[in-house]
């Protein structure tokens, strides 16, 4: 953070107070590591993390006050953090639009809660402290970071920084981690830059050219002459053949010095190195190299000539003219020295091993008279390549006639391109001094889900064979005419191409690029070798990645309106296999490929269990269809395009298929699409749930997985629950639950247990199969997918009392509390629930209590989520009621109480009404009631009594309720000006509020002042109402409330006629 913004960012040449940071990838990568390190700063050093800087960091956020969660005091649009420093200053402080943080800790938080604009958020806090160390450590810290080497340990350096505060052990260790920080960041910059370090064909070309005009005649010349081995440059600007193109080589040259032999040069991306012998163009030898490798032909030549070497010096001329750079240095430094000085291995030597074997693999392909992978393609193509070989050279004109111009427009536009040479994990380069070799390293750096880093081989050595027959393969691709190409295409299909070394080397040596070509071209037994490849490959995701990169999917959707029904198919699947990310899906829509892929599904066969041979294709194409939908439906708006073009109905009519291979995409697109309400509505409609049903009763474990998936969400609605268990299917959902080795399997069973299980029907149907029982024995030692449904479950069936005091007797109780101290938060809601439910049985409640549940329910208040503290305030209610001295059991939690009082400032409805709940329960013991009168819990009700959420209004009147039965809270609650509010109320359709705002107005109306406050409101027509409702309790609490304002009237009357 100090010397990575000092030495690798890229400023705006404003002046240092006001300059920001440039939009560069090398910005870019900086502040994303710099993210990266903030975010995780807190979970990995705590201790750190609380030290509280010496000066805020502030700048200007996008954030604003309703941003901050519930660890911050928020009023208007300012907002202060808990956590205070030892002062009682709030370590975060936000006055739209500043912000001022003083710990990394509250940086962390504050970065979390930014989201998307987390990275705007780094880049501006940057920009506006230019040199954070100084803010967060002090000057002195600063300077000693900047001074200290990575070996200097705590001790030595708490000894030289002259700092008498107490933490100063902690500043040293932030200082350290910064230090580390920064090193990290910059070692790892300077490796994305040495990669990208290569020589261009326009760098060499110049090169060449100012050389050349030191060949005059005259002794001070500097060479005889200097020529290319080949007129002919391609529109890339290499004049190498095209098939060593692929190894980074631009052009061959012939130079004669003035005092030593003739010297045959290769310029390659890697640099530049002498040659076996390469004369003039068309040689099939002298390739190798003989020599190191060196940055620029000025470097190798005086090396080579002393001549040349005292001539270059006298050129003044040539001085002048400053041969351009070859190379592009962005300005960092390393701050590493120990990687320069590892032993490294040399460039000849790794040349050496490669070729060495190589010859062993010819050696043993030549001994046992065929190739190593005994492929009869491979006999082929290489006979046919020899026939070719022996004829006489036609001219590169004549050869390109046998393409058709399409592809042969296309595959010149890709092979002018900038072929990538194969990287090497170690490159020994000279550099124009002859000293300290430089080590360009493949990257690892890793990136977000949606851009996978691309993986490289590590090194020529460790390459298998298979890297070196693809090789060739994409040289014969290349140079190819038609029936080659299809030769050549059979040959590679013949190699594992599930390897992924065999996929990246496919895409590394530049054969993904002509793949991709020849769908372009009108010869279909091209176009279906590259697809069968395409389809194999596109498994990898980085292959994916890469297709979509150069345009891949565009083709392949355009084949989709092909008239060869086996083009359509291959397109389809490896659609299926690259839209797994959410551009590639985006695309696909875009292009209207969702509307050919629907398109697809209409095979046109009536009875898919009886197919004819002509129909067996049609039936292919449907299947390979449903597979790219399948892969797009993980889109939303994919989802929506499905069921616009008429998708559904088509996938229905596939569902009836007997195949398994077509039932999984089917039934796999139902299930990601049921999700969508307009789905489940039209597949329970459609009469999809019958077959769902049927299917879970097959010998596929992955149809019954995706059957029950799609059961799981489509039981949201009561209707599909009904015909779940009309079909039969509840018990075949319990069989599946012995299945316990396929998690998957069993996850998918039980979120459709748990789901059909909200209809109570359903429940006492799943009884008679036992499965409690067994839901019970999957609490301990199942994945966290398991665990959460079948909690869920559980839930669900301990809403019927019958069921409450079995899942205790079946040790249910205990594995539930246990999973209390999870993380996960539908885990927790649905293990809370669960416990709620089962704690209104005493013998439950009381294993519950012998456990510290309760404390440990309590304790989820704590969490930041809503749904985990209203389904910890709702699972506090019963075991309060339902516990052995409940009062005494409150007082022992420590700032239990205090802890409810503050959620009430929350703003989530749910989180208040369940905390409105919980009070009334607690408020039942006069100490408590007493604790929480001290604690403000009258202004606290009275704030919420605004609300319109009927929920709310229930727990809210019933709190109020239970709160006026201790000291003068009736007053309290007149003079707090709630008594109004309460009265609109009974304005409500909802009869429980109703209920529970008669109990609070009776016991509102003791006080004479709130019985006027009610008059005034017009209380009396509304309570005359409800003394006529078929609630007993409502109507004795209605009478009693009028009764009161009865009585106070006739005092009012009596003291009118005496007075």
């Amino acid at each position: 953070m100090g010397l990575s913004l000092t030495k690798a960012a890229q400023w705006t040449t404003a002046s240092s107070g006001t300059g920001k940071l440039e939009f560069t990838p090398m910005n870019e990568s900086l502040l994303k590591e710099i993210l990266c390190f903030v975010e995780q700063f807190s979970s990995q050093h705590p201790q750190e993390a609380e030290h509280v800087f010496e000066e805020p960091l502030q700048w200007r956020t996008t954030l604003v006050a309703s941003d901050f969660k519930t660890e911050y005091d928020i009023s208007d649009s300012a907002v202060q953090s808990h956590e205070k420093d030892s002062e009682g200053l709030p370590l975060l402080q936000f006055s739209p639009p500043a912000v001022y943080v003083r710990s990394f800790s509250q940086l962390s938080k504050l970065v979390h809660l930014a989201d998307d604009k987390k990275l705007e958020e780094v880049r501006t806090c940057l920009e506006e402290n230019r040199d954070p160390v100084v803010k967060i450590l002090g000057r002195s810290f600063a300077t000693a970071l900047e001074r200290e080497d990575t070996q200097t340990d705590i001790l030595s350096l708490v000894d030289k920084v002259k700092d008498p505060a107490k933490d100063s052990e902690t500043k040293v260790k932030l200082c350290l981690l910064l230090h580390n920080m920064d090193k990290q960041i910059l070692s790892k910059l300077l490796e994305e830059i040495s990669e990208k370090v290569s020589l261009n064909p326009t760098a060499v070309k110049n090169e060449v050219e100012l050389l050349k005009q030191l060949c005059s005649e005259g002794e001070k010349r500097a060479l005889k002459s200097l020529r290319y081995t080949s007129d002919f440059e391609f529109s890339n600007g290499c004049r190498t053949p095209l098939w060593r193109q692929p190894h980074g080589e631009i052009c061959y040259l012939v130079i004669e010095p003035c005092d030593t032999e003739t010297l045959y040069i290769t310029y390659s991306t890697a640099g530049v190195f002498l040659n076996e012998g390469i004369k003039q163009e068309g040689e099939e030898s002298g390739y190798e190299r003989t020599s190191d490798v060196y940055t620029d032909l000025v470097t190798l030549l005086k090396s080579r000539s002393p001549h040349f070497a005292e001539n270059i010096n006298e050129q003044q001329d040539f001085a002048a003219q400053k041969l351009p750079s070859t190379h592009k240095f962005q300005h960092v430094e390393s701050v590493d020295g120990e990687k320069q000085g590892q032993p490294q291995r040399s460039y000849e030597q790794q040349e050496k091993n490669v070729h060495e074997k190589t010859k062993q693999q010819h050696t043993v392909n030549k001994a046992g008279n065929r190739n190593k992978y005994g492929s009869s393609s491979f006999d082929l193509l290489f006979m046919y390549r020899k026939a070719e070989e022996e004829k006489p050279s036609k001219s590169s004109g004549e050869e390109k006639k046998k393409l058709t111009p399409g592809a042969k427009s296309k595959i010149k536009a890709e092979f002018s391109g900038s072929s990538l040479p194969v990287r090497r994990s170690s490159q020994k380069i000279k550099t124009s001094a002859g000293a300290v070799p430089v080590e360009l390293e493949s990257s690892t750096d890793s990136e977000e889900e949606e851009e996978q880093p691309a993986r490289h081989p590590e090194g020529n050595t460790d390459l298998p064979p298979e890297y070196w027959q693809i090789q060739k393969l994409v040289k014969y691709l290349k140079a190819s005419d038609q029936k080659a190409t299809v030769l050549t295409l059979y040959a590679m299909m013949d190699l594992n191409l599930m390897q992924e070394t065999c996929q990246l080397a496919i895409r590394d040596l530049g054969g993904l690029e002509i793949l991709l070509n020849l769908l372009d071209t009108k010869e279909v037994r091209c176009k279906i070798g590259s697809l069968k490849i395409l389809r194999k490959i596109s498994h990898n995701m980085q292959i994916s990645r890469t297709i979509v990169d150069m345009r891949g999917l565009q083709r392949m959707v355009t084949t989709l309106d092909s008239p060869n029904k086996d083009l359509k198919a291959l397109s389809a699947e490896t659609i299926a296999n690259v839209a797994r990310f959410h551009r590639a899906r985006k695309i696909v829509r875009n292009l209207d490929g969702i509307k050919k892929l629907v398109k697809l599904l209409d095979c046109g066969t009536p009875n898919l269990a009886q197919v004819s041979a002509n129909q067996e294709k049609d039936v292919e194409v449907a299947r390979c269809g449903v597979l790219a939908l399948w892969s797009c439906s993980k889109s939303c708006k994919n989802k929506e395009a499905i069921r616009k073009a008429g998708g559904i109905p088509l996938l229905g009519r596939l569902l009836k298929s007997p195949h398994a291979n077509m039932l999984i995409p089917v039934v796999g697109t139902l299930q990601e699409c049921s999700s969508e309400e307009s789905y489940r509505v039209t597949i329970q409609t459609e009469g999809m749930i019958k077959d769902l049903v049927k299917n879970l009763r097959s010998d596929n474990d992955e149809l019954q997985m995706h059957c029950a998936s799609a059961i799981f969400k489509c039981a949201e609605e009561k209707e599909t629950r009904d015909l779940v268990r009309k079909y039969k299917g509840l018990q075949q959902l319990v069989s599946l639950l012995g299945k316990a080795d396929n998690k998957q399997l069993l996850a998918a069973a039980t979120g459709a247990i748990w789901k059909c299980s909200i209809s109570t029907d359903n429940v006492a149907e799943f009884q008679k199969h036992n499965a409690l029982q067994t839901l019970v024995g999957l609490l301990t030692d199942q994945p966290e997918e398991v665990l959460v449904n079948v909690a869920g479950a559980l839930g669900e069936f301990a809403q019927i009392p019958a069921n409450k005091p079995t899942i205790g007797k079946c040790g249910g109780i205990k594995p539930l509390v246990n999973l209390l101290i999870g993380t996960n938060q539908a885990l927790l809601v649905n293990v809370t629930k669960a416990l709620g439910a089962c704690a209104t049985d005493k013998d439950n409640m009381t294993i519950i209590q012998q456990l510290d549940g309760v404390r440990l329910v309590w304790s989820l208040l704590k969490k930041p989520s809503p749904d985990v503290q209203s389904s910890a305030a709702w699972a506090l209610c019963p075991c309060i009621e339902n516990a052995k001295d409940a009062g005494e059991m409150v007082r022992s939690l420590v700032g239990g109480l205090e802890l409810i009082l503050n959620l009430l400032k929350s703003t989530n409805n749910e989180v208040l009404a369940s905390i409105c709940a919980a009070i009334a329960k607690i408020a039942r013991d006069e100490e408590n009631l007493a604790v929480l009168t001290d604690h403000g819990v009258i202004p606290l009700l009275t704030k919420l009594t605004d609300t319109t959420d009927d929920r709310l209004r229930h727990h809210l009147a019933e709190a109020i309720y239970y709160c006026c039965m201790w000291g003068n809270n009736r007053e309290s609650f007149g003079e707090a000006q709630a008594v109004a509010p309460l009265v609109r109320f009974l304005k409500s359709k909802d009869t429980a509020v109703h209920l529970s705002t008669a109990k609070a107005l009776y016991q509102l109306s003791w006080v004479p002042n709130n019985v006027i406050t009610m008059y005034e409101r017009g209380v009396v027509k509304a309570l005359m109402q409800m003394m006529l409702s078929d609630v007993e309790e409502l109507q004795e609490y209605a009478a009693g409330c009028v009764r009161h304002i009865r009585k106070l009237a006739m005092a009012n009357l009596d003291a009118r006629l005496f007075h």
